[in-house]
């Protein structure tokens, strides 16, 4: 099992920027993801980074705005975003899985979140 820990969430206006953290422990992992669910929403994909190498994926919503990166010293990801907007308004989770994939069943280990909230 992979431990998650996130961090960086909270209140920004439309236009600001936040950065994610999620930092991880425990079995090794060949990717992580960062995936966000607003209220009433299903859980959806945002990014994925493979754990070595260059592979990074992003959903079409956040592509341009958002950059997902690693250190592997520190074991830790993540997740710049950029021209935030209101519709970026979720809880936003980081998962270990073995491959970069955009599924959300492809991963197996989750933090426990960390709210966004952009405001207009």
């Amino acid at each position: 099992q992979v431990q998650l820990v996130e961090s960086g969430g909270g209140l920004v206006q439309a236009g600001g920027s936040l950065r994610l953290s999620c930092v991880a422990s425990g079995r090794t992992f060949n990717a992580m993801g960062w995936f966000r669910q607003a209220l009433g929403n299903e859980r959806e994909f945002v990014a994925t980074i493979r754990w070595r190498g260059d592979f990074t994926y992003y959903a079409d919503s956040v592509k341009g705005r958002f950059t997902i990166s690693r250190d592997n010293a520190k074991n830790t990801v993540y997740l710049q975003m950029n021209s935030l907007k209101p519709e970026d308004t979720a809880v936003y989770y980081c998962a270990a899985g073995l491959a970069p994939y955009s599924s959300p069943a492809k991963y197996d280990d989750w933090g426990q979140g960390t709210q966004v909230t952009v405001s207009s």
